[in-house]
């Protein structure tokens, strides 16, 4: 079977998504654009690692842009930024709550994962390839046949935030843990091993 590429430059939406329900859901990313629509499937933890890493990295990202204090310890172009910020009111695009664009159809499972900042465009680069035996990220250019199939997307500093967002909202929305051993609580019943003086 010949290789798959989803490339997805400034997609319409790009999100974390579930089906099911809390104990039996299915996680996935999704992106958008036009009319193509292409969903892979993965972990929850993998997810939540994506999430948080993709914080880090805008962190950084954020740091990096950061004026540069003066000798008086005020930022070189404070003034400027605070005309600026005077002038332009902030903008923070509302965050997407809709479930899933149907149908959700897999287009593989995910099996590793890489992130990157692309400086000259300003956007954040998220890659995900399918599970293999050796669950490493695999380096192919895009024009090689061998390769493993990728979904790629590039996003704007806004819009990673907003998915780190929806996607903490989503792993909280899960099972919640039991107050006294941590392990989720279902909803037909929970065997708590710390009640049972399994644990101290």
């Amino acid at each position: 079977m010949s290789r798959r590429l989803f490339i997805f430059d400034a997609p319409d939406r790009f999100v974390s998504g579930t089906v099911g329900l809390p104990g039996s859901r299915t996680f996935f990313l999704q992106a958008r654009k036009g009319r193509a629509v292409v969903s892979v499937a993965l972990e929850k933890a993998q997810v939540a690692a994506l999430a948080e890493r993709l914080d880090e990295l805008l962190t950084v990202v954020d740091d990096d842009h950061a004026p540069t204090p003066t000798e008086h310890g005020r930022p070189a172009s404070a003034q400027r930024l605070e005309q600026a910020l005077d002038q332009q009111p902030h903008h923070q695009p509302p965050l997407d709550q809709q479930p899933l664009d149907e149908p959700v159809a897999e287009a593989f499972r995910v099996g590793a994962m890489a992130l990157a900042w692309d400086a000259e465009g300003e956007r954040v680069v998220i890659e995900a390839q399918p599970q293999d035996e050796s669950g490493d990220y695999v380096e192919a250019a895009d024009d090689d046949e061998d390769g493993p199939d990728l979904m790629r997307v590039r996003i704007a500093r806004d819009e990673a935030r907003a998915f780190v967002q929806r996607t903490r909202g989503l792993i909280a929305a899960g099972r919640p843990p039991c107050p006294f051993c941590g392990q989720p609580l279902e909803a037909t019943g929970h065997f708590c091993l710390a009640l049972n003086g399994q644990q101290n």
